[in-house]
């Protein structure tokens, strides 16, 4: 219930009730409603300024969130460029020197990308720079490891071609030492055992009774197995491919047939003496793109150092040939 208030008039010497006029009443009313709302929002600025929402203590929750996983995947990424820089070193300093291939520059491998702006979909947010930054270095990292990748796949194109060649050069003793006699004749000016005249001879000649093995010297295939070619009587060619071929004459008979794939140590033949030749013995060639060798450079492949430096100095006696 309101409280009434009176006042005293003086002129009718008695007490009046105050009336209050309906103006004045909504007047106070509206001046009562702009301050409680100027209040109000007074509050509310003062919250929101020093007082988080549940809402935006989970956006900022999530940004923290966000921004550590942005570092863990620097980090990452750090990482990862080192143990690719490793791998690069390597890539350049051994592989590819020791298969005679060009080292990839480093300008190459860490080559940007040009054109038009790749991230201009990242702009415009709060963290834009920091996204932009990590998918650049994501991307170049990502083509780093493709260019590695790609040279991996050559250097193992490489060494497999090498291991093939290394398997295909003529690299081994045609005869046994075991099944020597002597070294006859090495690869030089030596004396026909005929005409007895000085001429060149263009192989190395292995005495060794009748029917001892012959084995091939690299991997190839049978190109001759026949009796065709003046003064090597029976005799095989093997190609070796890159440019190599061997040859080994004078032989008692085949074990192989033209056209026949070989690896190197296979028994191809026996030693004898057919043809132009003085004395059972092996006469062995290697030609290298059509020019006869010497294949005394040859024989790393099952001699020792001193087995190798013992037949040198025989090879190089200018002696009498056998055939």
């Amino acid at each position: 219930m309101s409280k009434v208030k009176y006042y005293y008039d003086s002129e009718t010497l008695s007490y009046r009730k105050i009336e209050r006029k309906k103006g004045k009443t909504i007047k106070f009313g509206m001046l009562f409603l702009l301050a409680s709302a100027l209040f109000a929002f007074l509050i509310l600025f003062i919250a929101s300024q020093y007082i988080e929402s549940p809402r935006e203590r989970a956006l900022k929750h999530e940004l923290a969130n966000l921004q550590l996983q942005y570092d863990v995947l620097n980090k990452n990424i750090d990482n990862a460029f080192a143990a690719l820089e490793s791998v690069e070193e390597r890539d350049n300093n051994i592989y590819r020197l020791y298969f005679e291939a060009n080292p990839i520059p480093m300008e190459q491998r860490r080559a940007g990308f040009g054109g038009i702006n790749r991230y201009k979909k990242y702009e415009g947010f709060d963290n834009s720079k920091l996204i932009i930054e990590s998918n650049k270095r994501l991307e170049l990292l990502q083509k780093a490891i493709d260019v590695q990748s790609r040279s991996l796949d050559e250097i193992k194109i490489l060494a497999e071609d090498k291991e093939k060649f290394l398997s295909a050069i003529p690299a081994i003793q045609p005869v046994r030492n075991e099944d020597l006699k002597h070294m006859a004749s090495g690869y030089g000016y030596r004396t026909d055992p005929f005409t007895k005249v000085r001429k060149f001879h263009y192989g190395m000649d292995f005495t060794a009774p009748r029917g001892t093995p012959v084995y091939a010297t690299g991997d190839g295939v049978v190109k001759r197995a026949d009796a065709n070619s003046s003064g090597y009587g029976k005799h095989i060619r093997i190609d070796h491919g890159y440019g190599y071929v061997s040859l080994y004459a004078h032989l008692y008979r085949y074990n192989v047939k033209a056209n026949q794939k070989v690896k190197r140590g296979d028994l191809i033949g026996y030693v004898g003496s057919t043809g132009r030749s003085e004395a059972p013995h092996l006469h062995y060639e290697v030609f290298k793109d059509g020019d006869r060798i010497n294949p005394i450079n040859f024989y790393y492949g099952n001699l020792t150092a001193e087995e190798y430096a013992r037949l040198l100095e025989k090879a190089s006696l200018e002696n009498q040939s056998l055939d």
